[in-house]
């Protein structure tokens, strides 16, 4: 649906040099599969997502979009293939929230851009995939980020385009809402057979969800497959740095900062959190550590002994091991 041949994406300003954030990009986004494009701040994420909508004119190389020069196309043609959602506010004036997602239509409408009974139905279906109908006679301009953001994707589906480019769209969305878009996202392009690229920050989200994944590193090159497969391929590690990437839990977690050991004694979910509360603390869990954890119970509730060279002490919650191990 969506390919390039050795792209090459960056800026060239007038009368300075060019500045390349990425090149020798050779990718390709196949009908029914959602890809999550992945990567630090600065790598290039946005820079390749307005490339690849048309915004941005490659440094070298081309995007084809269903095998045609996505350049070549004029704005109606590229409108009914290509959808897009960027993180940028959009001024639309006292629009409301159904006019706005209605001018995705635009691409089939007449020189008087009146919509048929089709167009109107579209619309109401793309306004209700995104749980937005009680939003539809509300001001663009008096909605939240959040309901801004879903009438903006309904916008895009209301296009009914083969491809469908999100840079960031569930950053101002709470978890219950971000889940609920992906999960659109993936049936969207299951069902109704779309190749969806999504942008995101959200790795967990991400390695659940998607298909594919795109992983941009500061300074590339860019890697390309399943989440499983980059993951044991010691590719998320490699990609960002400060962090470390436990594949056992497909997680990241902070690099600790003081090098120390505690023991931990226990298991279950208690012992799950009480190791990550550890670890957040700047330890690492370890047998034959000098301070021990033990998860007990107290007049009939989990709690914690901490055992160490100067005695033990009882604590009723993770809050305050944390304190002691600090302490």
């Amino acid at each position: 649906m969506l390919q390039t041949r050795d792209l090459c994406i960056g800026y060239a300003p007038k009368r300075r040099p060019r500045i390349a954030v990425a090149a020798d990009l050779g990718v390709e986004l196949l009908k029914g599969e959602l890809v999550c494009l992945l990567g630090p701040n600065g790598a290039g994420k946005s820079t390749l997502m307005r490339t690849l909508a048309g915004l941005q004119k490659p440094l070298a190389g081309e995007v084809l979009l269903k095998g045609r020069d996505l350049h070549g196309l004029s704005e109606r043609a590229r409108a009914r293939l290509l959808g897009l959602v960027l993180t940028e506010r959009v001024e639309v004036g006292n629009l409301s929230a159904y006019a706005l997602v209605a001018l995705g239509r635009y691409p089939y409408t007449g020189w008087d851009g009146r919509l048929s009974a089709g167009d109107e139905a579209v619309v109401r279906w793309a306004m209700d995939a995104v749980g937005a109908r009680e939003l539809a006679g509300r001001s663009v301009g008096e909605l939240s980020d959040g309901e801004r953001q879903k009438v903006m994707i309904a916008r895009a589906l209301a296009q009914e385009p083969a491809v469908l480019l999100l840079d960031e769209p569930t950053a101002f969305l709470d978890l219950p809402r971000r889940v609920e878009i992906v999960q659109l996202l993936r049936r969207l392009a299951g069902e109704r057979e779309r190749a969806v690229l999504l942008s995101t920050h959200d790795l967990d989200l991400a390695l659940r969800c998607a298909d594919r994944l795109w992983l941009l590193p500061s300074g590339g090159p860019l890697q390309v497959g399943a989440p499983e497969d980059l993951v044991l391929s010691g590719a998320f590690q490699r990609t960002f740095t400060g962090v470390e990437f436990d594949p056992a839990l497909g997680s990241f977690r902070l690099a600790p900062e003081v090098p120390g050991a505690v023991g931990l004694v226990g298991e279950g979910l208690y012992a799950r959190w009480t190791a990550r509360a550890v670890e957040r603390a700047g330890f690492r869990v370890a047998e034959d550590a000098p301070i021990c954890v033990e998860i007990i119970r107290a007049q009939g509730a989990p709690a914690w002994r901490l055992h160490t060279a100067a005695g033990g002490r009882v604590c009723t919650t993770l809050y305050e091991v944390v304190k002691c191990l600090k302490l």
